[in-house]
């Protein structure tokens, strides 16, 4: 076994490979820049070591720094993580070659599965189902138009070498194929210097399964069964579970053992996912083979109690597997999902900026669930726009599919986070929508529910009491602490402008009771947890525990129960007669101007002074979290001001240009 390793990676997935060495007695390096020089990773390695400035491209993806580093430290192999050069076979050979063990599968499975073409000749090989496509060299538009009108639309144009929902175009006729066929090929040679495109019939509300495949350097090779990671965004993943809830027990065994002879064809020899799409009446097809460690590896972890890390290392190491097939079952049920520091109600535009505060569910067995948290960053840390926005995987285990939803909606309650924009009311919204619950879905899920974007959620009957119950509640332990108690018990509750009138009181065991008014029933809140200046209130509402985000306002209480937020005054019934007398506040007029939609870099601004300009024509450039973003003007004008110039760094709402 190795005494030594080297993580040539960040964040989250570095913290993680870090706990496994330390429980298995290995000593761990780190590779950092300049931005992550005070990382969470760099304080929890045994050393670390600096590679150069913060852009991926001067640091973590530069091979001769990497192997530097390992020679400087006397590693003794290299784990990569996910992402970067983790499946690059010629870094791979090229640890070999200088004696350095790669923790991930040998250079020819890489390779092999590496290219989306010749991924799929060895699954057609293997006997694995695969789309109808053609995999061959596409000549010209012409080419591909009578291929797609032989496959039959519709038709999915993918670049060869593509990966995170870059270079993907659904053509659903001629038209759209002479389009995309271009746009693809174009992406392709910018994104990954590799033009080539083939084409697939694309598979109507599709669903993307998993099978998690681990094998070792003696021919073994073992499934570790199935992930639903449907739930996407731009084709990124964001909500995974394990196992999905489609799959029966003759249709999970015939994708493992499809998953396994694809492993076994290439000889695998570490953790790697085979990944299918399949039709609603559990039809499944080859998409392609992720030759490293999933971002979403916990939730297999969590069924089935195997250390998808530790199982790499020991590969790598040269160790027999100490388990067979007939060794795993799959026990109870587990959801991730993927906080991101991205603006949900701004398009999900990426939030960079510091983590002001960052609280975090308590992990472990909670009773009816387990909590785990997969984080890279701590209170204080700054998010960086050089790197994915990534903050935490947040998982939860249960017996049951359902109770995992539960615990993991309480565990997104338990979340609070400030300083950036970030996802968590999203992820609320899902679980408590019923299709989810249910279990029918597909790819196509976040535009199907959310097609007008995000803007949170309406809420419910429980979400409307706890609002309600919640600021009642910090109007009286306000009120006793300022030093003027009040005999008042008749309120009016105004959430936004919704008035709800209560009747306050204490049961005989001091729990705070809301009779409400013109209801026949009363709210009883218990357990409460909260003191003035805390940004989460705890409590325990008609006997379900809960945790609502709150802040103090100018006249009350800005609320946050999962996906639904408020502003809530609690006023006595004659100020609250007057208050509904008062106007509306009107929006200020931003027309005439363009503001930034986030915080990040001005790459260029393409106006001045005196021009005009037509609607649609390029404004400004912005670029964060590795991504350029176009503004456009919305409408024709005259520019009167330029705010910024390119290089300058700006915030959120920043004015860049406006109109006379």
């Amino acid at each position: 076994m190795f005494s030594k390793i080297l993580i040539a990676n960040r964040g989250e997935i570095a913290v993680r490979i870090i706990k496994t060495a330390r429980r298995m007695g290995i000593q761990t390096v780190v590779v950092h820049s300049d931005a992550d020089a005070g990382s969470m990773a760099v304080e929890m390695a045994d050393e670390a070591i600096h590679i150069g400035p913060s852009p991926a491209a001067e640091s973590y993806l530069l091979q001769d720094k990497i192997v530097d580093a390992v020679r400087r430290s006397g590693a003794e192999a290299v784990h990569p993580g996910f992402g970067f050069l983790s499946e690059n076979p010629v870094f791979a050979r090229r640890l070999e070659a200088e004696g350095i063990a790669f923790i991930g599968p040998n250079p020819h499975a890489i390779e092999a599965m590496g290219d989306k073409i010749t991924s799929k000749k060895f699954a057609a090989e293997a006997g694995v189902s695969t789309v109808p496509g053609f995999m061959g060299l596409i000549e010209s538009n012409e080419h591909a138009l009578q291929i797609a009108n032989e496959i039959g639309y519709p038709v999915m144009i993918k670049a060869s070498a593509g990966g995170g929902g870059k270079g993907i175009r659904v053509a659903h006729s001629d038209a759209d194929m002479a389009e995309g066929f271009a746009a693809v090929k174009a992406e392709a040679q910018t994104a990954f210097g590799d033009d080539r495109v083939f084409l697939e019939k694309f598979i109507i509300d599709p669903r993307h399964i998993e099978i998690q495949v681990l094998g070792d350097k003696h021919g073994n090779i073992v499934s570790l069964f199935d992930r639903e990671c449907s739930i996407q965004r731009r084709n990124q993943k964001v909500i995974e579970e394990a196992p999905s809830p489609l799959l029966d027990d003759a249709t999970r065994k015939a994708m493992s053992e499809q998953a396994i002879a694809l492993a076994r064809a290439v000889n695998y020899d570490s953790a790697g996912t085979v990944e299918f799409v399949a039709g609603q009446d559990r039809s499944f097809f080859f998409l392609e083979m992720n030759t490293r460690l999933q971002v979403e590896h916990p939730v297999t972890e969590l069924i089935t109690g195997v250390d998808l890390v530790e199982q790499m290392i020991r590969s790598a190491a040269g160790e027999k597997m100490a388990f067979g097939q007939d060794d795993l079952k799959i026990n109870g049920w587990a959801i991730e999902s993927r906080i991101y520091a991205e603006d949900p109600y701004r398009g999900f535009l990426p939030s960079i900026g510091r983590l002001v505060r960052y609280d975090q569910p308590e992990e472990g067995d909670q009773g009816t669930y387990t909590v785990r948290n997969d984080s890279g960053v701590r209170e204080g840390d700054e998010i960086s726009m050089f790197y994915d926005p990534m903050i935490a995987k947040l998982n939860t285990w249960a017996p049951t599919r359902l109770a995992a939803i539960d615990g993991m909606a309480r565990a997104l309650e338990d979340t609070h986070l400030q300083g950036v924009g970030h996802n968590v009311p999203f992820l609320a919204a899902v679980m408590d929508q019923d299709r989810f619950r249910s279990g029918q879905l597909s790819t196509s899920y976040i535009k199907d529910e959310f097609p007008d974007g995000f803007h949170g959620a309406a809420p419910d009957r429980r979400r409307l009491d706890i609002l309600i119950a919640t600021a009642a509640a910090m109007n009286e332990i306000l009120t006793e602490q300022s030093g003027d108690p009040s005999d008042r018990t008749d309120w009016i509750v105004l959430v936004d402008r919704d008035a709800h009138g209560v009747t306050l009181g204490y049961d005989e065991d001091e729990a705070l009771t809301l009779d409400l008014a013109g209801e026949d029933r009363a709210l009883q809140l218990s357990d409460i947890d909260w003191r003035p200046g805390l940004p989460q209130f705890r409590a325990v509402l008609d006997d379900v525990p809960y945790t609502a985000e709150v802040a103090r306002i100018a006249d009350g209480f800005a609320i946050r129960t999962g996906a639904v937020k408020a502003r809530v005054r609690v006023l006595t019934p004659r100020t609250a007669e007057l208050f509904a007398r008062l106007p509306e506040k009107q929006a200020a007029d931003t027309s005439k101007l363009i503001q930034s939609p986030m915080p990040g870099l001005v790459v260029s601004i393409a106006v001045e002074v005196g021009q005009e300009v037509k609607a649609g024509e390029t404004v400004a450039v912005i670029e964060a979290m590795k991504m350029q973003n176009i503004l456009r003007a919305d409408r024709d004008g005259v520019v009167k001001a330029v705010g910024a110039k390119a290089g300058d760094p700006v915030a959120a709402d920043d004015v860049l240009v406006e109109f006379g």
